[in-house]
């Protein structure tokens, strides 16, 4: 199937080509049509498999086959990496086509500010906002969202998780109910299905390879104790002029810091990216990475959905992810659109449980490699065994007590 299939004008069938597009993926062979049609959808489709292009073009059709003075459509997203990622392709895409659009999202100056007030007042046809910069801009009277025709709410899971429930629902109650409403998820808990049936009007469900990582990715693990994970990123790393651009996920903000830190000194090209930097930093650490002026980025998952890289040699795990969902979009940031490469996990003793319902969520058991001898004795990997630990929340002496799991010693 081509991009010509789906009636394109001629303006969107030359964005497409300069940007390199030649067939359509799963995911956009059978969203864009429902778009088209202007029917609500419910997609549920891993990360790196052009979801975004895959409601962007269509909705870039719709505009400007319809254009108004208003603005047109608002792309929710949980965090403002991925708020810069979908805009930067909107920018891509609607190059032949003078539909413009906006970044809403937190953390720059009052100059940033004011330029997202302007467009908004003034009328854009594309608004991509995280929920609470919005919300923050909905409580002025410069806000108009009479025009608003279409709803794309994107890495809907995460912004849950993230407790945005209350601000999609309020920024929702003011958009027009004639509308059309797109709802794209990497998972499909039973929370998405209730959001959906709140604010969607006979969704079309469509499912792509549901929390399976892509097939171009060759998994690995290596089974170590905490102590031995430094010296093994540096035996990995150290020499290795073929990797051109790594990706390194750490559970903590102060372990990306660190990492960062070690490399450094052995002469590695790293950096870090976290919630410390300012908004502008941050946005020139990704651009430096992007543009492989910097070879070696670590970070948390908060950037595992919100990295756009292309051409990532290699993800490395130093720690694995409590939330099983979180390992695929972290190892997703590599083989994207059909390419191939590398992730390889760190499994400490303390992860071996949670990495044993890594390998129940995706059906596949990956390959333990052999830790090189000098190393000297490491774990064996017996997950069964291991006790789960509960890295988000400790049970409090009063929660026990309630529960009868703890007595109180005084008389």
């Amino acid at each position: 199937m081509s991009f010509e299939a789906f009636n394109f004008e001629s303006e969107i069938l030359e964005a497409i080509n300069s940007m390199g597009f030649e067939k359509p993926t799963p995911i956009q062979e059978q969203v864009i049509p429902l778009i088209l049609e202007n029917k609500d959808v419910m997609a549920c489709a891993q990360t790196g498999t052009g979801k975004t292009a895959a409601f962007v073009l269509p909705i870039l059709q719709q505009i400007a086959k319809n254009p108004q003075k208003k603005n047109s459509a608002i792309i929710l997203v949980p965090t403002r990496e991925l708020v810069i990622q979908i805009d930067e392709q909107i920018n891509g895409m609607a190059y032949f086509c003078n539909v413009s659009s906006v970044p809403i999202y937190g953390g720059g100056d009052g100059s940033a500010w004011e330029t997202q007030r302007t467009a908004v007042e003034n009328g854009v046809e594309i608004i991509v906002a995280t929920p609470g910069r919005l919300m923050a801009h909905m409580r002025f009277s410069y806000v108009d969202f009479s025009g608003i025709k279409h709803v794309i709410l994107d890495e809907a899971d995460r912004m849950l998780d993230m407790g945005f429930y209350d601000d999609i629902m309020n920024i929702i109650s003011k958009i027009p109910v004639n509308r059309q409403t797109l709802m794209f998820s990497a998972t499909m808990p039973s929370k998405i299905q209730t959001l959906a049936k709140g604010i969607q009007k006979h969704p079309q469900f469509i499912s792509i390879a549901i929390s399976k990582p892509a097939s171009g990715i060759l998994q690995a693990a290596y089974v170590v104790y905490d102590k031995q994970k430094d010296d093994l990123l540096s035996h990995l790393l150290v020499g290795k002029e073929d990797l051109k651009s790594i990706l390194i996920f750490a559970g903590r903000k102060s372990s990306t810091k660190e990492i960062a830190r070690s490399l450094k000194r052995q002469k590695l090209d790293a950096t870090a990216i976290h919630s410390d930097l300012e908004q502008k930093e941050r946005e020139e650490v990704m651009l430096n990475f992007r543009n492989k002026r910097v070879k070696i980025l670590v970070a948390t998952d908060i950037l595992s959905r919100g990295i756009d890289v292309e051409n990532i040699d290699l993800v490395i795990n130093f720690d694995v992810p409590s939330d099983a969902e979180d390992y695929v979009h972290r190892i997703g940031r590599t083989a994207r659109a059909e390419a191939s490469g590398v992730a390889l996990t760190f499994i400490g003793p303390a992860e071996q449980g949670l990495f044993q319902r890594i390998e129940q969520l995706i059906e596949t058991e990956v390959r333990k490699i052999p830790v090189p001898a000098q190393f000297g004795k490491t774990p064996k990997y017996e997950p069964f065994k291991v006790k789960r630990v509960n890295y988000r929340k400790k049970k409090s002496k009063n929660s026990q007590k309630r529960k009868g799991g703890y007595k109180n010693k005084k008389k």
